[in-house]
This record gives C-alpha cells, sequence and structure tokens, in this order.
C-alpha cells in the first residue's frame, strides 16, 4: 500500500511540475512509456476535477465554454508555448483544446511520444492530426527519440484505436534504414520494443548466427533471449554461437547453448553445466548426456563423493537421482564443511521428499544462510 501512496504522490507532483513549467523530462521517466499515458490521463483528471485550470490561455478564440474551432487553423497562438504549456494543451480533457495544440508539436522532438498518445486518441479529428504529424516526424527521428516513441505506440496498440501508430512503426522498420532496427534492439530500453525489432530483424534476416548469439546473450528480456538464441543455433554454426550463448549469465540462454551441444555432436561437454547455477541448464545438460550415452546421476554421485564437491552436485542429484540409492549420500553432505554444499544437499533431500524434520529443525541453527532458507523450505509440510 506503501508504495501505491508513493507512486499516487509521484504522478500528482508531475502534474504540480508542469503547472510550474517544468518539462517532462524533469518530472518523469521518459523512458517508460506508462508514464507518458499516465501524465495524459493524470492531467485530464486533473483538469476535470479543478485542481489545474485549463491549458487554453495560449490560444486565441478558447476563452469561454462555447467556443468552436471551425478548423486546426482556427485556433490562433499568441505567442509560441513553453514545452510545459503545450504538454498540459496536448491532455486537456478537451478535444477541440488537444486539436489546437498539435500543430505546435510539430518539430517539437521531445514531445513525440504525446504525439503518439494522441495517435490513439478518442476524437476522430485529434487522431488524424496526431498520426499525420507522425507520419512526418517518425523517419526523421533520431536512434534515442525513436527508442522513446516507440515504445509508446506499442503499448497503446492494445487500445481499440491505437494500432495505426504500431503500423507506421512497423513499417518504418520494415521498409527503413536498417540501422534504426539494430538501434532500437540494441539500445531501448523498452522489452516490448526490442521484441518488435527483433522480429523485424529476423524477417529481414539483418543478424547472422554468432550475432544472434550476442543478442541473445545480452538482453535481458526472456522473450528476446528465447528467440534470438533459438535462431543463433537454427543458423547452424554452433562453433561460432555455442561459447556465446554459453557465456550468457542468463540461464535459458546458456540452456539453449547446452541443447545445441547435442546437434553439434558434442555430448561430453555439456558435464560442466549440470551443476550450473540455473535449473533449466542442468535440465538441458542431463537431456544432452542421456542423448550421448551418459547416464547424469551417476555424475553426480561421483562428484557427491569426491574430496572437492561442486556446489551443485548434492541438488542435482536430487533433481535426477532415487531415494534408497542417493538419500544416504545426500544426508551425509548436510554436515559437509562448506555451506553451500549443505544447502544443496538439503534441497536435493527436498526434492527427494526425504528431508527428516528432525535434522532440518538442527539445520535452523547453521551458520550459514543458506542452508536455513533450506532447511526452512523443507519444514514447511511440517509447519502445522
Amino acid at each position: 500500500m506503501a508504495n501505491g501512496a508513493n507512486e499516487a504522490e509521484a504522478r500528482k507532483a508531475a502534474v504540480r511540475g508542469l503547472e510550474r513549467g517544468l518539462p517532462p523530462r524533469q518530472i518523469l521517466d521518459v523512458t517508460r512509456p506508462q508514464a507518458w499515458i499516465r501524465l495524459d490521463q493524470d492531467v485530464r483528471r486533473a483538469v476535470r476535477g479543478g485542481a489545474l485550470a485549463p491549458a487554453h490561455a495560449w490560444l486565441v478564440g478558447t476563452g469561454g465554454p462555447g467556443w468552436r474551432l471551425r478548423s486546426r487553423a482556427a485556433a490562433e497562438v499568441r505567442e509560441a508555448p513553453a514545452e510545459a504549456g503545450l504538454v498540459l494543451a496536448l491532455c486537456d480533457p478537451d478535444g477541440r483544446i488537444r486539436e489546437a495544440a498539435l500543430p505546435y508539436a510539430a518539430g517539437r522532438a521531445e514531445l513525440l511520444p504525446l504525439v503518439a498518445v494522441r495517435a490513439a486518441d478518442w476524437v476522430a479529428p485529434v487522431r488524424a492530426r496526431a498520426l499525420e504529424l507522425l507520419r512526418e516526424a517518425l523517419p526523421r527521428a533520431s536512434a534515442e527519440e525513436l527508442a522513446v516513441t516507440a515504445p509508446v505506440l506499442l503499448r497503446l496498440s492494445g487500445r481499440l484505436r491505437g494500432d495505426t501508430g504500431a503500423d507506421l512503426l512497423d513499417g518504418l522498420l520494415r521498409d527503413g534504414d536498417a540501422a534504426r532496427v539494430t538501434a532500437l534492439l540494441l539500445g531501448c530500453r523498452d522489452g516490448a520494443a526490442r521484441r518488435a525489432a527483433l522480429c523485424v530483424a529476423l524477417d529481414r534476416g539483418l543478424y547472422d548466427g554468432p550475432g544472434l548469439a550476442r543478442v541473445a546473450a545480452g538482453d535481458h528480456d526472456p522473450v528476446v533471449q528465447e528467440r534470438a538464441a533459438s535462431a543463433a543455433v537454427a543458423a547452424g554454426v554452433p562453433e561460432a554461437t555455442v561459447p556465446v550463448l554459453l557465456g550468457s549469465r542468463f540461464g535459458r540462454v546458456r540452456a539453449a547453448g547446452v541443447t545445441a551441444l547435442r546437434g553439434a555432436g558434442r555430448h561430453a561437454e555439456a558435464e560442466p553445466y549440470l551443476y550450473d547455477r540455473s535449473g533449466r541448464t542442468r535440465a538441458c545438460a542431463r537431456w544432452v548426456l542421456r542423448r550421448g550415452g551418459t547416464e547424469p546421476a551417476d555424475l553426480y554421485r561421483a562428484a557427491c563423493a569426491a574430496a572437492e564437491v561442486p556446489d551443485r552436485a548434492p541438488l542435482g542429484l536430487g533433481e535426477c537421482g532415487t531415494r534408497t540409492v542417493d538419500v544416504p549420500l545426500l544426508r551425509k553432505l548436510t554436515a559437509h564443511r562448506n555451506g553451500r554444499v549443505r544447502a544443496s544437499a538439503v534441497a536435493g533431500l527436498r526434492l527427494l521428499d526425504a528431508a527428516d524434520p528432525r535434522r532440518m529443525r538442527e539445520l535452523l541453527g547453521d551458520p550459514e544462510p543458506a542452508v536455513v532458507r533450506e532447511a526452512a523450505r523443507a519444514l514447511r509440510p511440517w509447519a502445522g
């Protein structure tokens, strides 16, 4: 509830900042599409609630509720509006004011995301004028401007009238300079925009296998990781793509690299990934080894009996071992000198449904926090 209250106060503060003449970049995170959409909603709510005066003071002929805007050019401007005043007018509840303000957003690249919001407006003349501005501005937008505007267009594509703006963006990416696609894929903070850019990049064949592997290994969006890694593996150059995938800090990307070892006939190279921190990667390593004729449980047992036990070997044994054979070894490892091995052994016992409540209670006093967490988790069935 505290977070919700803080967010509500921040949104009110943004509107107050506009009223004081502050530009959007000083009152909100302009790289977040939802920030622009909420700003539009908050200004409209503030005007309707009387907390903010209508934003048409700089438009001639808009002084009262009975004024009529006969055409887009019918409202003259007394002087060039400041950025904050133009933002307030573009978000005004009155569609006539929004329409009258749009021509003055032309050439104002910093307000292109708000023009994108107006491109999904429920008032047809406002929507038409905003789309006209987008058609003119998007081809000339810089990489930074596109990285801020594209997420807004994509976020609004789910609205009843928001698909046209998203179609404009898609056409720009598919028919325009390939550098725009690359810039959006590699330089935009918004995951949805990077997914759209990747889709276009794949359709246009802009990346080879190693390039796709680098995209997968470096992106933190799960969808981008999955699609780019799959495409990299499908490129059929494992000697160039697999090392990049295996070197990623993301488990699903490493898992794709491990899986690709089977297609390359390099089954044995999956063994080190039996002890990976990612459960998905460990599962893929076991699958590859089995396809190569090696039983991973035997490797886990040997690792658990070695002088130096890999941290996650007991956990892996719990994931694929058997109670009758492996429980005694895992129970012994709950007293191992290495705290991470002890925690792994407790987790393995829990997976085999062989956790002893008495021993788990003893481990609640273990000096290693990970052991305490795993022991508490193993004791949940006895919580009552």
